[in-house]
């Protein structure tokens, strides 16, 4: 059933170098005094993909939540394609697309006909919409299962329909939430190919997300959340380059975890950062040439027996542990 909207131009592609998402001082406090967002700033430019990361309960979806008008803030401003989000809702709607956490489908329609009358309730005419199914069937992938009800389809295929759904439109803006939890490795290589071509293309894409090796592979740049306040914001390169090491050194063994990290950090050369996590020590290393012989040596001196030992390149991970000082869970 077609609803009041009217098609509108995609500001993107009007601009493609202008700011299309735009949040001053932005504040969402529920009740209780539970602070969800803490006074966050964000800038991002047509054509980005952004990231947002962070664990769960970081503020990630509250954000997404308020620029979609769905959550009202309790203060500052959400401008999203140019339009202030709490002033004029509706508007703000017809230039973004949201794909959420949750199936949202409506299970009364086929494949095909989810993205046909999403089409017609954003003031598409009946061919357009049509020719817009056809396109979204064929690039997510779906053109086999078009007339098959929506209850029947796996839930790979379910994401994509909400992904291709959301686009029906042309919106400037798409905004995925968490947009491959829970789907098995094989949907969400395939989902995020799609996604890939879609940023080539130029859309406007910003996502939340806990994986950090996704969030590094696709975003261009990402602001890591947590507690509700942004932490950092940069490229995944340079994110990764400000931790000021070459390496990473995860430690197991036995006796005091706490002392093993000060002996480190003391007499092996190259350590910048120690700390212990759970039942591993974890070193920031620079200059990381002949590292294993050496921490083995230091640490056999002080006592203590290495169980396990591993070497790797700095990571998103990293990154959260040096701004929180804790491990990214889920």
């Amino acid at each position: 059933m077609p609803g009041n909207y009217a098609p509108l131009v995609n500001v993107c592609a009007e601009n493609p170098n202008q700011e299309v998402i735009r949040c001053e001082q932005l504040i969402k406090l529920y009740p209780g005094d539970i602070l969800a967002v803490d006074r966050l700033d964000l800038s991002v430019r047509c054509g980005e993909l952004f990231g947002l990361l962070g664990p769960n309960g970081a503020g990630k979806t509250t954000t997404v939540g308020m620029l979609t008008s769905l959550v009202i803030p309790t203060g500052g401003r959400a401008i999203v394609a140019g339009i202030d989000v709490v002033a004029r809702p509706a508007l703000v709607k017809q230039l973004i697309g949201v794909v959420s956490q949750t199936n949202n489908l409506d299970r009364a329609l086929t494949v095909r006909e989810n993205l046909y009358y999403h089409g017609l309730f954003f003031g598409m005419s009946a061919r357009e919409s049509r020719q817009a199914a056809d396109k979204y069937l064929e690039m997510f992938r779906l053109s086999e299962r078009a007339g098959a009800d929506v209850s029947t389809i796996s839930g790979g295929m379910a994401r994509r329909l909400q992904v291709a759904r959301a686009l029906v439109h042309s919106p400037s803006v798409l905004f995925l939430d968490e947009p491959t939890a829970g789907l098995d490795p094989q949907s969400r290589l395939a989902l995020w190919d799609i996604l890939g071509r879609l940023h080539k293309e130029g859309q406007t894409i910003l996502l939340t997300t806990h994986y950090m090796e996704e969030a590094d592979a696709v975003c261009d740049r990402i602001a890591i959340m947590d507690h509700g306040r942004v932490l950092a914001i940069d490229t995944p390169k340079k994110l990764k380059e400000s931790v000021g090491a070459d390496s990473i050194v995860n430690v197991s063994a036995k006796g005091d975890l706490d002392a093993l990290a000060n002996l480190l950090r003391e007499q092996l050369a190259g350590v910048t950062t120690a700390r212990r996590f759970d039942s591993t020590v974890q070193l920031s290393v620079k200059g990381a040439t002949g590292i294993v012989p050496r921490l083995v040596s230091v640490a056999e001196k002080g006592g203590f027996d290495i169980i396990d030992l591993s070497v790797s390149a700095p990571t998103l991970e990293t990154v959260f542990i040096n701004l929180t000082g804790k491990e990214l869970r889920d």
